[in-house]
C-alpha cells in the first residue's frame, strides 16, 4: 500500500502578492469559481464596512484625543494646586516666624529696662535689630509668595476654564459618535459575521495576500469586477481579450496586470 506523501506547507511571506500564489491557487476544497466568488463577497463586506467606519470619519480619533487632552489639563489643574498649597504652607510659616520675632522683640525690650551696663545694653539692642531684620525678611516672603499664589490662582482658573470647554467638547463628540454607531451596529454586526464566514474558507496565504494588497490601495480594492466590458474596476486599464475570455471562464485566477488585483466575473455583482 503506497504511502501517502505529506504536503509541505511553506511559510507565508507578508510580501506575497496574488501574482506569487496564482500557480497555487487551486489548492483548495472549494473549486476556483467558488474560491473567486467567496473572494469577491469577502470584499464586498469590507467595501460596506469600510462605508460604515468613513461615516463615523475622525470621530473616534476625536474622542480620544480630547480625552487624552482632558486627562493632561487635570493633571495641570492638580500640579498648580499643590503648588498652591505649598505656597499657603510657606506664608503660614512665615507668620508664625514673625510671631515668633515679634515675642523674641518684646522680650528683648523689656529686658533693657533691667541692664545693668552698657556692653548688655548694645547686646540686646543687636538681638532686637537681628529679630527685626529676620521679620522683615518673612514679610518680605509673604508678599512675594502672595503674589505668586495670585499667578496660579489665575493659571488654574484659565486651566479650569479650557477644562470645562473640552468636557463640553468631548460630551458632543462621543453624543454624535453614538448616536451613528447605534444607527449602524446591526449593519456592521451583520457584515463582520459575512466577513468572518467568506474568510473562513479562504487559504491563509491567500488571506494574507488579499489583507495587504487592501492595506496597499487608496480604495482598499483587492478583488475588482470587470469594469464597462472591457476594464480593471480598481484601476481602470483596459484589458486584454483573452484575459476577459479567462475571467467570464471562472477557472483561473487572473491578475490585473498593471495594479495586480484579483478581476472576476461581473456576473458576481
Amino acid at each position: 500500500m503506497a504511502k501517502k506523501t505529506k504536503k509541505i506547507e511553506t511559510p507565508i511571506d507578508q510580501r506575497e502578492t496574488f501574482v506569487s500564489i496564482q500557480k497555487n491557487f487551486a489548492d483548495s476544497d472549494l473549486s476556483v469559481g467558488e474560491k473567486l466568488k467567496t473572494l469577491y463577497a469577502l470584499q464586498q463586506a469590507d467595501t460596506a464596512i469600510d462605508k460604515i467606519l468613513q461615516l463615523r470619519g475622525e470621530l473616534p480619533m476625536e474622542v480620544e484625543n480630547l480625552e487624552n487632552e482632558i486627562a493632561d489639563l487635570k493633571a495641570k489643574a492638580a500640579r498648580i494646586s499643590e503648588l498652591i498649597d505649598e505656597y499657603g504652607k510657606f506664608v503660614t510659616e512665615n507668620k508664625i516666624s514673625i510671631t515668633e520675632c515679634d515675642a523674641q522683640i518684646e522680650k528683648y525690650k523689656s529686658q533693657l529696662e533691667n541692664v545693668a551696663n552698657s556692653r548688655e545694653y548694645d547686646s540686646l539692642n543687636k538681638e532686637i535689630e537681628n529679630q527685626d531684620l529676620l521679620r522683615q525678611i518673612a514679610e518680605k516672603h509673604i508678599l512675594e509668595t502672595k503674589e505668586r499664589i495670585l499667578g496660579k490662582k489665575t493659571d488654574l482658573e484659565v486651566v479650569k476654564e479650557k477644562l470645562a470647554v473640552r468636557n463640553d467638547d468631548l460630551k458632543a463628540k462621543k453624543e454624535e459618535l453614538a448616536t451613528i454607531v447605534e444607527s449602524t451596529s446591526k449593519e456592521e454586526e451583520k457584515l463582520r459575521v459575512n466577513r468572518d464566514a467568506c474568510a473562513e474558507k479562504i487559504d491563509a496565504r491567500t488571506m494574507s495576500a488579499y489583507d495587504r494588497i487592501r492595506q496597499s490601495c487608496n480604495n482598499h480594492l483587492a478583488v475588482v469586477s470587470v469594469f464597462n466590458g472591457d476594464s480593471c474596476g480598481g484601476c481602470f486599464n483596459t484589458i486584454a481579450p483573452q484575459r476577459l475570455v479567462d475571467i467570464a471562464s471562472n477557472r483561473k485566477m487572473i491578475i490585473c496586470e498593471y495594479c495586480g488585483r484579483i478581476l472576476v466575473n461581473p456576473d458576481f455583482e
